[in-house]
């Protein structure tokens, strides 16, 4: 079984990434291998985030190290919040503000233009290869309430229109299967295995 360290102190995500990546692969969260850094996240795009995330976290433990990058685009609001999405309105501010903010935003905002995707890219970092980049996305609109108790962040607006909800009301299985980071970690499982 190959180690991989995963670049977040969140277990759920762990838990997420293990799932998909399968037994081949033991999924290890930073601090669990020892790293406590802070990261700058100075990169313009979710790859080049990930890519410092996983490339600095490599350098620290010389092992392969997974790191992602994920947030919201909304086309309405040129892409916004986008890189920001965790750090939009300021890291202490609560989703129920940035949501019911974006929701306001958008007021009057016919729904063909409430076009929105959630975003994920996962870099792969290795002591002796190339960093590998894989994107993977998910398509909706920005609801106009909202609602669910299922997801996090800013699941509870993001409406799935080909599901008659909003990705905060899919059970976590149907979320891997179709999310951003789902599509994201299946693509890297390709590149990983394609590399053994």
């Amino acid at each position: 079984m190959k180690r991989i360290i995963f670049a977040t102190k969140n277990k759920g995500k762990i838990k997420e990434i293990q799932a998909v990546l399968g037994d081949s692969y033991e999924v290890v969260a930073m601090e669990e291998a020892g790293i406590d850094t802070e990261i700058d996240e100075t990169g313009t795009t979710f790859e080049e985030n990930a890519a410092i995330k996983a490339e600095t976290v490599m350098k620290l433990c010389g092992e392969t190290v997974l790191a992602d990058d994920s947030g919201l685009e909304i086309d309405y609001l040129n892409g916004e919040p986008g890189i920001y999405s965790a750090r939009y309105m300021g890291h202490d501010t609560s989703y129920d503000i940035k949501n019911q903010n974006l929701i306001d935003r958008l007021k009057g905002v016919p729904e063909e233009k409430r076009t929105a995707r959630f975003v994920c890219a996962i870099a792969a970092a290795f002591p002796d290869k190339p960093t590998v980049v894989v994107r993977g996305t998910m398509e909706g609109i920005i609801g106009y309430k909202i609602k669910g108790e299922n997801g996090f962040g800013y699941d509870p607006i993001f409406f799935l229109p080909e599901y008659g909800m909003t990705s905060a009301e899919l059970s976590p299985d149907e979320k891997n299967r179709i999310s951003h980071r789902g599509k994201a970690l299946r693509a890297m499982k390709q590149r990983l295995d394609e590399m053994e």
